[in-house]
């Protein structure tokens, strides 16, 4: 299991207690400081939709001018744009053996302590 996310997100130290405190093993990868490809984020994508991966509640989301927001939402460039600006990621993404999760709901939660048993 891989969950991207950044560390100072309160969301994604929630995620990492919870998987540290219910001995799931997981590997880290910081969205910001380690980066993002392209091929990574078109997965998700292609998985999720970008509906459910573009956070439109962010201070970047507030901050893009109408047509970085319409390129954001747009399937074509989307990856790209996400890519440069990891914030706008709803956060985290949990990448559990292909079944890419994001956010970190109750639902989530209960996934991740089923897939340990």
């Amino acid at each position: 299991m891989k969950i991207h996310g950044i560390k100072t997100c309160d969301t994604c130290r929630k995620a990492r207690r919870f998987l540290t405190d219910n001995e799931i093993d997981h590997d880290w990868h910081d969205m910001r400081e380690d980066g993002l490809k392209v091929a990574t984020v078109q997965r998700w994508l292609k998985k999720v939709g970008v509906e459910t991966l573009v956070n439109r509640r962010s201070t970047t989301w507030r901050n893009l001018n109408e047509v970085e927001r319409v390129e954001a939402m747009a399937e074509i460039s989307s990856a790209a744009v996400l890519t440069n600006n990891p914030t706008l990621i709803k956060r985290p993404v949990i990448d559990l053996d292909g079944d890419i999760l994001v956010g970190f709901s109750s639902a989530t939660q209960e996934k991740l302590l089923a897939g340990k048993s």
